[in-house]
């Protein structure tokens, strides 16, 4: 009753005409304002990432710097920030103009906040992780990084970041599927484009092939990946024969090891495993199982 009353002494109700021209124009004006100024600032930020692309592509670059990722999340976190604030702003306006008093709230505000403050901790978790995350560098937009989050019973999420809020993290998987954690409920993440990534494969060679013919046929198949017009750009340096890793009843193992640019690991990693088999099979080695290919990140 008391809002009515309120509601009741400062609405001109009793003249809907003039309501109409006055604060109901004004309501009109403020909610589409408040609409195509948000879309106004989602239009920017996409321009601006456009741009930002476009110099990357103009520029030769291969891979995102790290500058530019993290750019490219704030203004996202910026973009999500301003959206919300316009619409609240409008929500708190509109209620203005209608003729409710914003004081009359205050007591029910009160006690809500305190509600919401209990029922809402994962929401504030979620932001203030993700204002961590921003702030860290723990990752930006088109980091290949995998997601863990721990009581779900579900596997890690290996994917390429498309999104960043405060609340919200978009990965895009290989698959295509699109994946939205909120910020709060990540425990680890792993980055797989950081500075450099390294391409680990283990070629598995029956025991009866000469162990040190093999490592030399590999060499060649190193420097043969290091020259090649394809590869050449996305290596670091020669990969490097680090020897045998592991034996086995029937066969060893001898690891090569590649650095790459960042995100690029995988790609580097079936090219070499074509390289390295096309070669064996040019000695007359045939492999004696298929070659696994494992991948690493690290900071230079």
């Amino acid at each position: 009753m008391q809002y009515m009353f309120v509601l009741a002494a400062r609405a001109p109700f009793h003249d809907f005409g003039v309501w109409v021209r006055g604060s109901g124009l004004e309501i009109v004006m403020l909610a589409s304002g408040s609409v195509l100024l948000a879309r106004f600032i989602r239009w920017a930020s996409a321009k601006m990432a456009e741009h930002a692309e476009s110099l990357r592509e103009s520029s030769g670059s291969l891979v995102r710097s790290e500058d530019s990722k993290h750019r490219r999340a704030v203004t996202q976190v910026v973009t999500w920030t301003l959206v919300v604030v316009v619409y609240i702003v409008a929500c708190l306006s509109i209620i203005q103009r209608v003729g409710i008093s914003l004081t009359a709230f205050i007591p029910v505000a009160t006690v809500a906040g305190v509600a919401f403050g209990f029922g809402a901790q994962r929401i504030v978790s979620d932001l203030l992780a993700g204002f961590f995350l921003v702030a860290e560098r723990q990752y930006g937009f088109g980091d290949l990084v995998r997601i863990s989050v721990p009581g779900l019973g579900v596997p890690a999420v290996l994917g390429t970041v498309e999104n960043v809020s405060l609340r919200v993290t978009t990965v895009r998987t290989t698959t295509g599927e699109v994946v939205m954690t909120p910020n709060g409920q990540i425990s680890q993440v792993t980055n797989l484009s950081r500075d450099w990534a390294r391409a680990v494969i283990d070629v598995p060679v029956p025991v009866a092939v000469d162990v040190n013919h093999v490592l030399a046929v590999l060499r060649q198949a190193c420097e043969a990946a290091f020259a090649d017009a394809h590869l050449h750009p996305l290596l670091l340096d020669t990969p490097a024969v680090m020897g045998v890793e592991s034996l086995q009843v029937d066969q060893f193992q001898v690891r090569v090891v590649a650095r790459t640019l960042p995100g690029r690991q995988f790609e580097v990693g079936r090219s070499m495993r074509v390289l390295i088999t096309r070669t064996l099979r040019s000695e007359g080695i045939n492999l004696h199982a298929e070659i696994s290919t494992g991948a690493s990140t690290g900071t230079a």
